[in-house]
């Protein structure tokens, strides 16, 4: 296992004073090479002289995704022949956006990564299969692949899809660790069982888990995070990152929230008003990037809603930690006077035996008020119990019970992937404004 880092066992005074120095150069350096930036500031009379204390920094205007879809090569601030990669992030919240990287910012990506995989107790002795894809202009693909390589660990690329290819390559290459969505862990697990394989043979002893949350807020693990652990014997780490921020997030083996890493990015919780909540208070993430030279941000607000927790960790880490995210606001659904994000209707899917796949819709009706159909994969001689227990556990838990259709899994997939196969849509909103 690798040691814990200097700067993240620091008391938290010293670690915030270290990021405020950081704050300063990172809006220097916008002020003078960011053309997004140098309006902002003209447009709100700001000064980066001005900004002494943390008391300035917080009245400091906020970005958003808007601003990046409307003007995004007005927030790049190299020549265009120095970016050595081209990413983008998905598209799930409007236009998708081009975020490029200068060779420094690919080895800050890799160090980042590094960091995290040393954080879920990687080390230089883990061979670590990836299912997801490295193309498409997918950051984290490239991210985790270069991440593992700066740890010393070994790699396979298998990509995304057919557990049978999946398990072909464990029994052959004997991987400790995979990285992967949760979704398809269990896909995982349901394929082993089917032909008999061994899961607790198999030689993995951790999964990276991405793009799905497998923690409710207290940390215990959630409907699909219980559903792994059960069906196979082996340690998760949650991460959060996005695109934009070039940062992860990632637990310890304490399972406590994802850690800062204090050199990489600020992190503020912020309320509808754009003021900073109490620590452990939910709140919408804004981060400012450190060290990123092609397309820094400053007070960028992911669009998620989650907790920050400043107390230390028993890992002996004093960094911040984020909680899971509970949803984006963008994706907050309001039906029958009961306000619901995503993650609430997947945990509750989760929860019943039976449904093998799934894809959330919301859409508007003449009144333009939000409806929600849930797509459903099954076996069919099952459906009908299948409804049953849907109906009684969304009036239960949520409260509010959605439209509900089966499909086939062709069908799935088709509404999953769009057609494009780089990222699982597990939710799709077509409400008109």
């Amino acid at each position: 296992m690798n040691s814990i880092p200097d700067l993240e066992t620091r008391p938290l005074a010293h670690i915030r004073q270290f990021q405020f120095l950081k704050l300063k150069e990172t809006i220097t350096y916008l002020e003078r090479y960011a053309p997004f930036y140098k309006r902002l500031f003209a447009q709100n009379n700001i000064l980066v002289s001005d900004v002494n204390r943390w008391e300035d920094f917080v009245t400091l205007p906020t970005t958003s995704k808007d601003d990046i879809q409307k003007y995004n090569w007005d927030f790049l601030c190299v020549p265009r022949n120095q970016i050595k990669e081209f990413t983008s992030t998905s598209g799930t919240l409007g236009k998708p956006v081009t975020i490029g990287l200068t060779a420094q910012d690919m080895k800050r990506l890799a160090y980042n990564e590094y960091l995290s995989f040393a954080c879920a107790d990687g080390s230089s002795q883990d061979l670590y299969q990836l299912m997801l894809t490295l193309d498409r202009q997918f950051m984290a693909g490239i991210a985790y692949y270069e991440g593992i390589r700066q740890l010393g660990a070994g790699l396979i690329r298998v990509g995304p899809g057919l557990p049978a290819m999946q398990w072909g390559t464990i029994e052959r290459l004997k991987p400790t660790a995979v990285v992967a969505v949760p979704s398809f862990l269990v896909k995982m697990i349901e394929y082993a069982k089917q032909v008999g394989i061994d899961l607790n043979q198999s030689g993995i002893k951790k999964a990276i888990c991405i793009g799905e949350s497998i923690r409710s807020n207290d940390f215990f693990l959630n409907a699909i995070g219980k559903k792994i652990v059960q069906g196979w014997d082996i340690k998760l780490f949650s991460t959060y990152a996005s695109t934009e921020m070039q940062t992860a997030f990632t637990e310890c083996n304490k399972g406590k929230g994802g850690h800062l890493h204090p050199e990489l990015i600020y992190i503020e919780i912020l309320d509808e008003n754009n003021i900073p909540v109490k620590p452990g208070d939910l709140g919408d993430v804004v981060i400012t990037t450190f060290g990123v030279q092609g397309m820094p941000l400053l007070r960028y607000k992911t669009g998620d809603k989650a907790q920050l927790f400043e107390e230390p960790c028993s890992c002996g880490r004093t960094t911040a930690r984020l909680g899971p995210v509970v949803g984006r606001r963008q994706h907050m659904i309001k039906l029958k006077g009961t306000t619901l994000y995503p993650p609430a209707i997947f945990e509750t899917l989760h929860q019943v035996a039976g449904v093998k796949d799934y894809v959330v819709e919301v859409f508007s009706d003449e009144l333009k008020s939000d409806v929600l159909k849930i797509f459903l994969l099954a076996d069919e001689i099952h459906q009908q119990e299948i409804m049953e227990k849907l109906r009684s556990v969304f009036q239960s838990d949520i409260r509010v019970v959605p439209f509900f259709e089966f499909l086939s899994q062709p069908e799935i997939e088709q509404l999953q992937t769009g057609g494009d196969g780089r990222k699982i849509k597990k939710f799709i909103d077509r409400r008109t404004l």
